[in-house]
């Protein structure tokens, strides 16, 4: 049995814009605030950027400067000075991002995996996502701590007999969290009638969330069959709503690994990952690659 497939294919389940509201690049409209409100109110050191919400809906970039009684003074990326009443804030909090060109570019929201592989970086305590690969694979994964999360997930839709339904199941624990180096370790492992595969795997990312590579050593496994694979990717986001992403894998055997690469549509939540699949076999298929995730 082909069992490197297999391990590929546990793997490929298991891991898987704002209108402006003026002229000012810092203020954005959206539909609503986050479902968890926020308000940490405080002036912030500098270099660090929050993200105000008003009442209203738009939002704004920039920092806190002043706090007093029930009045705030905020100062945009673009250095525009304003005064909100305290009652007209509906969420204050320290954006993840950066300033680009004068405007801010938020954080990949979904920074701990490739296209479906596993990045060095971690889920916080309390963070997830929620997502859904070729629109009948879901998986989820959920930070137990700031260092360890768990996944798991099933097939919507699948046609074998009782017993036969896959599951796959996605610890992962990171060991180093520097800000240009991250590494991890887990294991994505796979049971099906009674059978397991999956791979153990360590996982090294260097760089930022913008543009960084990663490095992964896995021992594949299924039955008593034992290989190693190497996994190299790397990111580099192109504006303030796209990330280019390759992936691939490298295994021994005839059937010796599969090229990836896609572009990553991010949103503040919510993203999606539109890819093509090329196995290194005799003839040459492509196979597409589509994926949603929606961060919580």
């Amino acid at each position: 049995m082909r069992w490197p497939l297999i391990a590929a294919a546990a793997l490929t389940l298991a891991w898987p814009l704002t209108a402006r509201a003026s002229n000012d690049p810092t203020v954005a409209s959206v539909p609503q605030p986050d479902a968890r409100r926020i308000v940490d109110l405080h002036v912030p050191a500098p270099g660090v950027i929050q993200r105000l919400t008003l009442t209203d809906g738009s939002q704004l970039f920039g920092q806190v400067e002043s706090i007093d009684m029930d009045v705030v003074a905020f100062r945009t990326i673009a250095g525009v000075s304003l005064t909100v009443a305290q009652t007209g804030i509906a969420d204050l909090r320290v954006a993840s991002g950066g300033v680009v060109a004068g405007e801010f570019w938020p954080a990949d929201s979904h920074g701990t995996r490739l296209l479906f592989a596993p990045t060095g970086r971690a889920l916080r305590k309390g963070e997830g996502y929620l997502g859904v690969y070729e629109l009948f694979l879901p998986f989820v994964q959920v930070g137990i701590t700031d260092r360890l999360s768990i996944g798991a997930g099933t097939p919507l839709v699948f046609g074998g007999g009782d017993g036969a339904r896959p599951f796959w199941f996605t610890p992962k624990l990171q060991l180093v969290a520097r800000e240009r180096l991250q590494v991890a370790t887990g294991v994505i492992h796979m049971a099906v009638a009674g059978e397991s595969t999956g791979i153990a795997y360590g996982v090294t990312t260097l760089g930022s969330m913008d543009k960084a590579a990663t490095l992964g050593l896995g021992y594949a496994y299924f039955g008593r069959d034992r290989a190693p694979i190497v996994m190299i990717g790397g990111e580099y986001r192109a504006g303030r709503r796209v990330k280019w992403i390759t992936e691939n894998w490298l295994w021994g055997g005839s059937d010796n690994g599969f090229v990836s690469g896609g572009v990553r549509f991010l949103g503040e939540r919510l993203s999606a990952d539109l890819g093509i699949v090329v196995p290194l076999i005799d003839h040459t298929v492509a196979f597409p690659l589509v994926s949603f995730a929606w961060r919580f």
